[in-house]
């Protein structure tokens, strides 16, 4: 039996209707559409003191098991890697404003995985997605798209600080600015035109154009690397830095953290691959995924490996669906896109090298992709449709990602009993977390 035999058989290509030439093609354009993680994910990280060679081979190492097993296992045509979104809260929320140790994350992030790993492997993963209110789901999801919209922002130049209001626009100055304002409007142009790696062709422009131009240091904001090709220099800083103990010390400060990342990785990462595999035709007749306990054990064994490597929550993504635009319906372009994770080891020094307005864009792009869940909104009923926008406003006005969740939780408990309706318990027990949190946020830093 030759390999087109075995794949034929092991995939069940024919059945599918596909080949794996059409097979290859598909798994090269979801890489393109998603290879931006290999930048943006070490660069944000980063930011909380780890080593960002070691975050380059960490979304490597990640990324390549946690899609092999989703195509050897699920056989479904959904790539996955560290997810946008909870690597900000990890970087910016856990260690940046609550002051914790990265380590001690990490051991949290591992914890919600095997959590999510058994809820997984049980019926409580779609019990609890059914039980959650939309209006705080909807909110949960737009308001980590503003708060990366926001850093993105920031991270560009274009938000500064300004005495009258505290917050204002850039008044461009600063190349790096401009360059962050030019990479956002081509990505725009980009996306509008559906050119597969929209985002990794803006950051190497923008970082091409960083070779010419002058930060307010006056040094140009690219800096060549020594090498285009070769393997990184990597310490073991991040593998198995799992502080337990730390986790234990700080669990109450976490809780709500840990509840997010639990949430939001049920939602997001069950939506995306209930759309992907919708717009490959791979549904079942009940409208249940194929091999479902498989692809979701897969997603949770993504966040176990990419925690004892060293990076957050792995999530299936929604880029996949160009893949599946190209042709891709079983997991044989899943194999290729991980082939494509393993080759990109060799980029690292070009890659690494990628300055943060490069990086800026794509950040401002992905978080206004994820309010595209406000064609959702039910305007019907205020309880449906305030409590999302009140954590739009509190995001959006403060930064505060975690209070923003908590005013939202609790003004939807609100106004459900203003109607004589029951919250439910998980609402409820939701509420009393972030109750808690509030009670402890003077302790934070």
């Amino acid at each position: 039996m030759n390999f087109v035999e075995w794949a034929d058989r092991y995939f069940q290509l024919s059945a599918r209707g596909t080949t794996p030439a059409r097979e290859a093609v598909a798994g090269c354009t979801t890489f393109a559409a998603m290879s931006y993680i290999l930048v943006v994910n070490p660069l944000i990280l980063s930011g909380a003191g780890m080593d960002r060679n070691g975050l380059f081979l960490a979304t490597i190492v990640s990324a390549m098991a946690a899609t092999l097993v989703m195509a050897l296992w699920a056989n479904l045509p959904i790539a996955l890697a560290p997810g946008m979104g909870t690597n900000i809260v990890f970087a910016q929320v856990v260690v940046g404003q609550m002051g914790v140790p990265w380590q001690t994350g990490l051991a949290m992030v591992l914890l919600n995985a095997l959590v999510f790993l058994v809820l997984s492997l049980t019926k409580w993963r779609a019990r609890i997605v059914a039980a959650f209110p939309e209006p705080v789901k909807l909110g949960m999801q737009c308001s980590i798209g503003v708060f990366i919209a926001w850093l993105g922002l920031r991270s560009g130049g274009l938000l500064v600080a300004d005495a009258g209001s505290l917050v204002g626009f850039s008044r461009l100055h600063d190349g790096g600015a401009w360059l962050t304002l030019g990479g956002i409007l081509l990505t725009a142009m980009l996306l509008v035109r559906r050119v597969p790696g929209a985002f990794l062709l803006t950051m190497l422009a923008v970082s091409v154009l960083g070779v010419f131009v002058a930060g307010a240091d006056g040094r140009p904001l690219t800096t060549l690397p020594s090498s285009w090709i070769g393997l990184p220099v990597f310490t073991d800083q991040l593998l198995f830095a799992l502080d337990f103990r730390g986790f234990a010390s700080h669990f109450m400060l976490l809780l709500p953290v840990t509840l997010y990342f639990l949430l939001i990785e049920f939602f997001a990462g069950t939506a995306t691959m209930f759309g992907v595999i919708r717009s490959a035709g791979l549904l079942q007749a009940n409208g249940d995924l194929p091999h479902a306990r498989a692809a979701f054990a897969a997603d949770a064994l993504g966040s176990v490996i990419g925690a004892a490597t060293g990076t957050s929550t792995v999530t299936a993504y929604v880029e996949s669906v160009a893949g599946v635009e190209a042709g891709a319906r079983t997991g044989l372009s899943g194999v290729v896109v991980a082939a494509l994770f393993g080759l990109a080891l060799l980029c690292g020094p070009l890659l690494t090298a990628i300055p943060a307005c490069a990086t800026a864009p794509v950040l401002v792009m992905v978080g206004l992709c994820m309010l595209d869940g406000l064609r959702e909104l039910d305007t019907s009923a205020p309880e449906n449709y305030l409590p999302p926008l009140l954590m739009l406003l509190v995001t959006a006005c403060s930064a505060d990602l975690m209070v923003a969740l908590a005013l939202g939780c609790f003004i939807y408990t609100l106004m459900l009993l203003a109607r004589r309706r029951w919250p439910g318990a998980m609402v409820l027990g939701l509420d009393a977390v972030f109750v808690l949190y509030l009670a402890l946020r003077g302790h934070i830093g």
